[in-house]
C-alpha cells in the first residue's frame, strides 16, 4: 500500500490506522520530502520504486475559507497537477486498486439537504473555493471514468470536512474546527474577554474525526471492487460555527464571549452529506465532538510546546 500525504491529517491516521491493522498490510508512506507529485517524471519515479498493489490517495493542496478564496487559480492548478500526475502514473503502471479522498465542497451550494452522491454537478458550486472544488470533482469522476475504461477498482470516498490530532492550527490554512480551538486557546491565554467568529455563526457544517475516516479506509482496503464508485462518508450531523466555538471553548476552559464579524464570508449556510450507502456496507464513526475536540485540543498543546 502507498499512501500519499502521509504527514498531513489525514495521512497521519491513516499511518496509524494501518498500524493498528498488523505487519500484513505493508505500508509505504509518500510526503512532499520524497515526491512533489505536481511533478508527472517525480510521480512517475515514486510508483517504480514503491510498487504498490493499493494507493490511498491523501495529497492535496488545502486550506480554510480565507486560503482558498485568496488563491483559487493556485488551489486549481495544484490540485489538477497533483491528480493528473498520481492517476496517469498508477495507470501506466498497472495499479488496480486506489482510494480517492473527494470533498464535500464538490456538492452544489444551496441545494437539497443532505446531499446525496446523485447530487455532484447538478447546479454551481460554493465560489469562496470553488477552484478547489473543481480540482476534487475531478477527481473524483476520473476513479468512475477509470474503473469503467480500464476495469480497475478506484474509488472515491467524499468526506465531510475533517478534524482530529495533526490538524493544521494557522491562522491562514486551519480549518473551523482547528480554527476556533487555536483561536479560544489564543484568547484564554492573552486573557482576552472576547473571541472574533467570521460571519453571523448560524453556518452549519458537518465535520468527521479522521480517525474514524482512517479506520474506515483500512476496512474497505480487501473489498474495493464491490464497492461504489463514489461514496460519501460523513458524521451524519451537522453543527452551527457557534456551537464548534462553544465545544471548543468547553474543552478549553476558556470563560470569554464571542463577537461576530458578519463582513468576512461564511461560505454555504448547510452543506450536510447523506452517508446511507456507507452505513449499509459498515461505515460507522464512533467518535463524539466533545471527545474528538478533546484530542484534537490535546495535540494542538503538544505541538506548542514542541515548538
Amino acid at each position: 500500500m502507498l499512501l500519499t500525504g502521509g504527514a498531513g491529517l489525514l495521512g497521519s491516521a491513516v499511518r496509524a490506522a494501518a498500524a493498528a491493522a498488523g505487519p500484513a498490510l505493508d505500508l509505504q508512506v509518500a510526503t512532499r520530502a520524497h515526491a512533489d507529485l505536481t511533478d508527472p517524471v517525480a510521480t512517475r519515479a515514486l510508483l517504480s520504486r514503491t510498487q504498490p498493489d493499493v494507493i490511498v490517495h491523501c495529497a492535496a493542496r488545502v486550506g480554510g475559507i480565507k486560503a482558498n478564496a485568496a488563491d483559487q487559480t493556485g488551489f486549481l492548478l495544484d490540485n489538477l497537477a497533483i491528480d493528473t500526475s498520481l492517476f496517469r502514473a498508477a495507470l501506466d503502471a498497472g495499479v488496480e486498486r486506489l482510494v480517492y479522498l473527494g470533498s464535500s465542497c464538490t456538492y452544489p451550494r444551496d441545494h437539497r439537504q443532505p446531499l446525496v452522491e446523485s447530487d455532484l454537478l447538478q447546479a454551481p458550486l460554493e465560489p469562496t473555493n470553488e477552484g478547489y472544488a473543481l480540482a476534487k470533482l475531478a477527481g473524483t469522476r476520473l476513479c468512475a471514468f477509470a474503473s469503467a475504461q480500464h476495469g480497475v477498482a478506484y474509488r472515491a470516498f467524499v468526506a465531510s470536512n475533517l478534524y482530529g490530532p495533526g490538524d493544521d492550527f494557522s491562522a491562514d490554512r486551519a480549518h473551523l474546527v482547528a480554527a476556533a480551538i487555536a483561536k479560544v486557546h489564543a484568547a484564554k491565554t492573552a486573557g482576552s474577554p472576547t473571541v472574533t467568529i467570521w460571519g453571523d455563526g448560524t453556518a452549519r457544517r458537518e465535520f468527521t474525526y479522521a480517525g474514524d475516516v482512517a479506520s474506515w479506509i483500512i476496512q474497505s482496503l480487501p473489498h474495493l471492487e464491490s464497492l461504489p464508485p463514489v461514496l460519501n462518508i460523513g458524521a451524519g450531523v451537522d453543527h452551527s460555527v457557534t456551537e464548534y466555538y462553544e465545544a471548543a471553548r468547553a474543552v478549553v476552559g476558556y470563560q470569554g464571549e464571542f463577537v461576530y464579524d458578519t463582513s468576512m464570508p461564511k461560505g454555504m449556510h448547510q452543506k450536510l452529506m447523506d452517508s446511507s450507502k456507507a452505513r449499509a456496507l459498515g461505515w460507522a464513526p464512533a467518535t463524539t465532538l466533545e471527545d474528538g475536540v478533546r484530542a484534537t485540543y490535546e495535540s494542538h498543546l503538544d505541538a506548542l510546546v514542541a515548538a
